[in-house]
């Protein structure tokens, strides 16, 4: 991409959880593209040295107020913002007690708000503000043994549509993405997990259409799509990253 082109030149773009994982392929594109990139982590110190990096617990208002404030005090304006902070949980409805239930909740649903709410005076500030929440295949389907997750990528959901709702006539476009099962450290470990690594790895390959796990550079594909000011009629939309898996219904191998 030519330096001259790149459409994120002079923006400044936070990704929550952006030192591992999605998060990192997410804040390197940003980047790439232009962008001045502030990351927020738990452990900032494994952050691409490329960005800067602030200790971030999503959890926390007090701590992602703290953080935000310093982006807004080391660069003087935020313009975008990446949710992408989150946690699993594994099980039926029964399986996590009423503290995991709000742990989880607090993480994946209820830190967007906190973090949202923080950056929203820079944002609206900005003449290219976007926000890009970052969901799961899990939100529009219905996954064995991940209810508490469940619910909290369906409310993510959800609540990316209210905030388009809420910001579109101040000029923040907010959208979403729903990645399919990423190959991913958090998901290395699942496997690992497992009691046959190899033969859950095969079947969460084959419960995408097109056989394989979603790269991490192939979300972050879709979320620079999403926050460049290139898309600026496009807010409260979703985007599936999942090999087809939301929306493709193929017969089966050799039929």
């Amino acid at each position: 991409m030519s330096e001259s082109t790149r459409p994120l030149d002079g923006l400044v773009a936070i990704v929550t959880g952006g030192a591992s994982g999605i998060g990192a392929a997410i804040a390197d594109r940003l980047h790439a593209e232009g962008a001045q990139v502030a990351v927020f982590d738990l452990n900032p110190a494994d952050a691409n040295p490329a960005h800067a990096a602030f200790a971030a617990d999503v959890s926390n208002r007090v701590s992602v107020t703290t953080a935000v404030d310093a982006v807004a005090e080391q660069f003087g304006r935020i313009d975008i913002l990446v949710n992408n902070a989150g946690m699993g949980a594994a099980g039926d409805i029964a399986a996590n007690d009423d503290d995991e239930w709000a742990r989880v909740l607090s993480v994946n649903v209820t830190g967007i708000a906190r973090t949202t709410a923080a950056a929203l005076p820079w944002l609206r500030r900005s003449p290219a503000a976007s926000v890009c929440n970052i969901a799961s295949i899990a939100a529009t389907a219905g996954l064995p043994q991940r209810a508490l997750y469940t619910a909290t990528k369906g409310a993510v959901l959800s609540l990316t549509r209210a905030m388009a709702a809420d910001h579109v006539r101040e000029g923040i476009r907010v959208n979403v993405v729903n990645p399919g099962t990423a190959d991913t450290p958090w998901v290395a470990r699942l496997l690992d997990a497992a009691a046959d690594p190899e033969a859950e790895r095969a079947a969460l390959q084959a419960r995408q259409p097109h056989g394989r796990l979603v790269a991490a550079d192939e979300i972050a594909g879709a979320v620079s799509y999403l926050v460049s000011p290139l898309s600026g009629s496009t807010t409260g939309t979703s985007i599936a990253v999942d090999g087809g898996m939301q929306e493709l219904r193929l017969r089966p191998p050799g039929q």
